[in-house]
């Protein structure tokens, strides 16, 4: 990772996800109590201390921030490089106990996501990396699926997609689909190899997806938003469409598969 262009920009990464994991020492899945935010989002005592030690760890004079957990500051917008982080992506998850979230932390220039990295604390996951360097997934080198078929292909799908039914158009098919919570760390086992494909059928805030698209990007995999265009950041408003990741060999099985009708639309 010393080769990097992006080394200085990794080393901070890595002392942010070891603050974090320091935060979390403190906190127990399962056993905090959330406050809930507008549109019924909760939010914990953990999401903000995380927010403190990544802002207190990445940010350097010349650069924007953007977090789930702080106030937007305009003035990124003018900033050619810009952090784009959730402290703590899959919160739902973390208060139930479920050992599906993580530090999700992306290094954004010129609107293009380079870099990134996440950390499960529940699964004691890290996965990092750049565009230039490739992806280390628990300090060992990892690449994304090699499949050229969506046959026996593992689908990770939005948990909360799932429970409101908008995955029923995919259940049947000759690949196996598993509901999981955060998208940030979903998009990182993609780029890792543990999974094949993971898809977002609803839109998506930059800090849910920016780190796991870099890490993918990074990895040698594909990434396009729910709409087939670029991934950029650094937008005014943040929020985008949906986000698609794959292994490089399945990216038109999956465009297909996104673009086929579902069976309520059909005739």
């Amino acid at each position: 990772m010393t080769s990097s262009n992006y080394a200085g920009v990794l080393q901070r990464i890595q002392s942010a996800l070891d603050a974090a994991r320091g935060v979390f020492a403190r906190f127990t899945p399962g056993e905090i109590e959330a406050e809930y935010k507008t549109g019924h989002d909760p939010v914990t005592e953990a999401d903000r201390a995380v927010d403190a030690v990544l802002r207190q760890n990445l940010l350097r004079e010349g650069e924007g921030w953007l977090s789930e957990e702080s106030v937007d500051d305009p003035s990124r917008l003018e900033k050619s490089r810009v952090w784009v982080v959730d402290p703590l992506d899959g919160t739902r998850e973390f208060v139930l106990g479920l050992p599906e979230f993580c530090v999700s932390i992306a290094f954004v220039e010129n609107g293009r996501p380079v870099a990134g990295g996440i950390y499960n604390p529940a699964t004691r996951e890290t996965i990092i990396g750049s565009i230039d360097s490739g992806v280390l997934y628990n300090g060992q080198p990892a690449r994304p699926s090699q499949k050229t078929s969506l046959k026996g292909a593992l689908i990770l799908a939005s948990r909360s997609e799932v429970k409101r039914g908008e995955w029923q158009q995919f259940t049947g098919g000759e690949f196996e689909v598993r509901p999981m919570g955060s998208v940030a760390y979903k998009l990182a086992l993609v780029a890792a190899g543990r999974a094949d494909i993971t898809f977002t059928l609803t839109p998506k805030h930059e800090w849910d997806v920016a780190a796991g698209a870099a890490l993918v990007e990074s990895a040698g995999g594909f990434v396009t938003t729910l709409d087939n265009t670029p991934l950029r950041c650094n937008n005014r408003n943040p929020l985008l469409s949906g986000l698609l990741a794959s292994g490089p060999g399945l990216r038109d099985e999956l465009l297909r598969l996104i673009r086929q009708p579902s069976p309520a639309t059909q005739e």
